[in-house]
């Protein structure tokens, strides 16, 4: 599929944000994003031409923000409405293999669903980790780096393991933790080749405060379901798409190009050409 028929929804409610963004950052990259209201895509208080169905679209993503207020726990409010309005559309959309991502509070809304870690088949279900208050007990805002695991995750599939990105992170709920004996459900994981990203420091050697912002278990800032076309990360990719966005832009003498987050969301967008 040519990459200006690439289609992809951006999920809103009220309450998130980073929506525009991340718009932003894929039509330059040349595909066709749009920001959908969820109520668009369960075709309930909307005219007839804003009428939206889920599968339609090559690519789907839940972006950052405090979707409806993060009240009852971050992500549990976007997350329940999302099961009662599509949930056995958005299961039918996890087994078509199709991208289904969640950057910051969307890793929190995919948690909430149980689409992460998951379970085979792309079931929805009770959450089996929870993405808790960070060890600093405050909101951590920096530019954080992560370091790709060499798993299960096909558009990185190629790249060097260790590859490194500067994101930026900015939550106050980011501590990854799983239930059950400690370590037992990260080893999993790891076996399974479900981790995407692990926080380290600048020079990629083991991440500790404040390079792992949050304190999450084994360092992991991303996970993905078992299939690999389900994932989660903590970091904003869109928030280090240009180069003007980064840290030390003014000491590099330019401000032309593009960070880290460009090879991120370019790799999302030739798998999902490929497999459309």
């Amino acid at each position: 599929m040519a990459r200006r028929r690439l289609k992809v929804a951006i999920v809103a409610i009220e309450g998130t944000n980073n929506d525009l963004e991340l718009k932003v950052a894929l039509e330059t990259l040349g595909a066709r994003p749009e920001v959908v209201h969820l109520k668009q895509l369960e075709g309930r208080d909307v005219e007839p031409g804003s009428r939206r169905h889920l599968m339609d679209y090559q690519m789907l993503l839940f972006p950052g923000g405090f979707s409806g207020g993060d009240y009852v726990r971050a992500g549990a409010i976007l997350a329940a409405r999302t099961r009662s309005a599509i949930g056995n559309e958005l299961e039918e959309y996890v087994r078509s293999g199709r991208l289904v991502g969640g950057i910051c509070n969307g890793f929190q809304v995919l948690t909430e669903l149980g689409l992460l870690p998951g379970r085979p088949g792309g079931r929805l279900g009770p959450p089996e980790a929870a993405l808790m208050t960070n060890d600093s007990g405050r909101y951590e805002c920096r530019p954080t780096f992560l370091a790709w695991q060499g798993g299960a995750f096909p558009p990185l599939q190629g790249r060097p393991m260790g590859d490194r990105y500067l994101f930026p992170s900015g939550h106050g709920e980011g501590k990854l933790v799983f239930g059950g004996e400690p370590g037992v459900r990260r080893k999993e994981l790891e076996a399974n080749g479900q981790v995407l990203f692990r926080w380290v420091a600048p020079d990629g050697a083991e991440a500790q405060y404040p390079w792992n912002p949050n304190g999450s278990e084994g360092n992991l800032a991303g996970i993905t379901n078992p299939e690999g076309n389900v994932f989660g990360l903590m970091p904003h990719p869109e928030r280090g798409f240009f180069r003007a966005q980064a840290p030390d832009w003014t000491r590099a003498g330019s401000a032309e190009g593009y960070g880290d987050g460009e090879r991120f969301l370019d790799a999302l967008l030739r798998y999902a050409e490929r497999h459309t």
